[in-house]
């Protein structure tokens, strides 16, 4: 009987993550921000002489989600900032794509995500109040993606995510930069949440 297939990834970090039963201590912040910054949004379809990254979108979403509150509880944000921190091992698929490739993606991404969120002493699953602010965030950030880099008009990207309210978009311009530069930010924003949660 042949022995079942590798189910783990060796990380830079050195450790080795299990894809199938992530544990929190497999989990390493440098891990995450080094492969979001790697990961393209929008399959790379965006304007730009870089890839929009997934850290950069994380980045994003969080300041978006602070802004939809008056007193943005820290813990929160960094439930925000860590959205799609899974991403870093399973990488970005559109919308549709997951769709067409069903439950088992969702799954694993349960999974990968409960165990980064306790790593940083999230709840395994947020209250869902609080995924949907996030949820509501995300949606907002893919309304400006669309529209500045992506190619959308804006009456196509109302369509798709729904007209964001114009408060929220004040004064946010997409500025596209190096990986090195994604992933710095992302892991500099995430020392400053992790300190104040």
């Amino acid at each position: 009987m042949p022995p079942p297939p590798r189910a783990w990834q060796r990380m830079l970090s050195g450790r080795r993550l299990d894809l199938l039963d992530p544990t929190p201590v497999d989990i390493e912040i440098e891990d995450i921000a080094h492969g979001l910054a790697f990961v393209a949004r929008w399959n790379g379809q965006t304007k730009g002489d870089w890839p929009y990254s997934v850290a950069e979108h994380s980045l994003l979403v969080e300041a978006i989600f602070a802004r939809s509150q008056k007193a943005p509880d820290p813990k929160w944000q960094l439930a925000a900032l860590l959205h799609d921190a899974p991403e870093y091992v399973i990488g970005d698929m559109i919308s549709p794509v997951k769709a067409a490739v069903g439950p088992e993606y969702g799954a694993l991404d349960v999974r990968l995500t409960a165990a980064i969120h306790l790593r940083f002493g999230l709840p395994a699953a947020l209250p869902a109040p609080i995924k949907r602010r996030i949820k509501a965030a995300d949606k907002v950030s893919a309304w400006l993606e669309a529209t500045q880099i992506a190619g959308f008009s804006e009456a196509e990207a109302d369509r798709f995510f729904g007209r964001p309210d114009p408060i929220l978009l004040d004064g946010l311009t997409l500025n596209l930069s190096p990986p090195a530069d994604a992933r710095a930010r992302f892991l500099a924003r995430h020392a400053e949440l992790l300190a104040q949660a």
